[in-house]
């Protein structure tokens, strides 16, 4: 049986009342929201290479 709360709303449910004193429009749209963005898309696989270059090298090159 799942725990609830009486009145407790799931942050993914995508049809949550808006905050007081703000628009539904305005609302923060969260952490998955920013990682579809490209240019933080193309940054993170940037530094994953980076690092994945540099493991490689560590382990089979010295």
């Amino acid at each position: 049986m799942a725990y609830r709360t009486r009145g407790a709303i799931s942050p993914l449910t995508t049809d949550r009342p808006p905050l007081p004193g703000r628009r539904a429009e305005e609302q923060q749209r969260g952490c998955l929201f920013a990682l579809a963005q490209l240019p933080l898309i193309i940054f993170l696989a940037v530094i994953g290479t980076l690092l994945t270059v540099a493991a490689v090298h560590d382990l089979f090159l010295l």
